[in-house]
């Protein structure tokens, strides 16, 4: 979600990991000895994900939504950041910039 002003980006990242992850742990305690190691795969892979830092998560965000136009190259590139907008109409240059500088890193 983001919310914009003038000259600042706010972006409200959203994350469900603890609640996946507690559903996950609870079906461990049940689980037979099938189903044990695909669990413990996936709670490891959620607790990955969670430890993603904010600027990690809108960065992902940037480089889904530039492969979902098609783009390949970097992401913080004039071209990219015109597909960004065109994506997202309601994101400012600013904002698109800023994310852009995050999907780089």
């Amino acid at each position: 979600m983001i919310i914009k002003s003038k000259r600042e980006l706010n972006v409200l990242v959203l994350r469900d990991a603890d609640r996946i992850a507690d559903a996950v742990h609870h079906a461990l305690r049940n689980a037979s000895d099938s189903e044990r190691p695909g669990l413990e795969r996936a709670a490891a892979l959620i607790a990955e994900q969670a430890a993603a830092s904010e600027a990690g998560v809108r960065g992902r965000w940037v480089r889904d939504q530039l492969a979902a136009a098609g783009y390949e190259g970097p992401a913080d590139t004039v071209q990219a950041i015109k597909i960004l907008r065109r994506a997202q109409p309601s994101l400012s240059l600013y904002g698109a910039v800023q994310l852009a500088k995050d999907a780089a890193k």
